[in-house]
């Protein structure tokens, strides 16, 4: 049998967070898409730090099914460290990451594994349409990805999801990458394997809202633009040289006018230009200091070398 039409081992990474009396159904409508292929799957639940009885729930699906494990955090650590735990434990030819809220359509699975089979390492998914989208969220998504593709050297797709099928060998790959601060779009695109984009149709959430709060998505942003760019500190090389020019002028200008003897004529007292330059100046100064303050925290992070996330509990490992 061809390694194309041999089944494939296929674990499906899912993390949750207080999601129940969802995540059954969520289940139920996966497997009424897995349970007709001829794969071997694998489901990896990752519970978040959940304060609700996400758990129990997670329990009583691997107690019905045994194809089931749940990871259990120690804490909530975030969406990204959650998905990384997942793929940490995902050992199948091809590992899917998906969330739990029922936003990413399992009917799209078969098409994802086809595309793996045919060769590609990475297949991502790129959400085309949301059902009454809100004007906020699509500005900001839009100008995020849009200053990130410009600053980073890394092409990342407006709208991509961390829903994405990916090869062993690009899960290996993404696991060497031991990094603090996740951003999974941008680093799974920095790794340039063969990728193909494939579109979606957002749907409705089973229930209950969104767990990803303004706060979460800035840390997100920042995560992004601080760990995939230097442009910041460019930024401020810049505006320094462009004030080294301005004040170079200026002393032109005034010993022109000392060489003239017209500067009692032309050179008032100036305290509101003065201060206006302090001002600009000290702002700028004070802007990149914290862009330097930011990068000397996220090293300070990184040499610590603490885990991106822990686990409270294992089930059925």
């Amino acid at each position: 049998m061809s390694p194309k039409k041999r089944p494939s081992k296929i674990d499906l990474v899912i993390p949750v967070f207080n999601e129940e009396g969802v995540i059954e159904q969520i289940h139920s409508n996966i497997r009424a898409v897995v349970d007709k292929l001829p794969h071997e799957f694998h489901f990896l639940y990752v519970d978040d730090g959940s304060d609700d009885g996400t758990v129990n729930s997670l329990r009583s699906i691997a107690d019905a099914d045994p194809r089931v494990t749940f990871l259990q955090l120690s804490r909530n650590f975030g969406h990204q460290a959650a998905l990384t735990a997942g793929i940490d434990h995902a050992a199948g030819d091809i590992v899917i990451s998906m969330d739990g809220d029922g936003q990413h359509p399992p009917e799209m699975l078969p098409q994802m594994i086809d595309l793996v089979r045919q060769g590609y390492d990475i297949v991502q998914a790129q959400r085309v349409a949301e059902s009454k989208p809100s004007i906020f969220k699509t500005l900001t998504s839009d100008t995020f990805y849009r200053i990130l593709n410009t600053i980073s050297g890394t092409q990342i797709a407006a709208g991509a999801a961390d829903f994405r099928a990916m090869s062993r060998q690009a899960v290996d790959a993404l696991k060497a990458m031991p990094e603090f601060h996740r951003f999974l779009r941008g680093m799974i695109s920095w790794m340039g394997y063969p990728s193909v984009i494939l579109p979606y149709h957002q749907p409705q959430r089973v229930a209950g809202r969104s767990k990803y709060s303004l706060g979460k998505m800035l840390r997100l942003a920042s995560d992004a633009i601080f760990s995939f760019s230097l442009i910041p500190l460019y930024i401020g090389l810049s505006s320094g040289l462009v004030f080294f020019a301005l004040a170079f002028v200026q002393l032109s200008w005034v010993f022109w006018l000392s060489f003239t003897k017209n500067t009692e004529q032309v050179l008032a007292p100036g305290w509101s230009s003065l201060m206006g330059v302090l001002l600009i100046a000290s702002g700028i100064i004070m802007i990149l200091l914290g862009f330097i303050g930011v990068y000397v925290g996220y090293i300070f992070q990184e040499v610590k070398r603490r885990p991106v996330y822990l686990l409270k509990k294992g089930e059925k490992e």
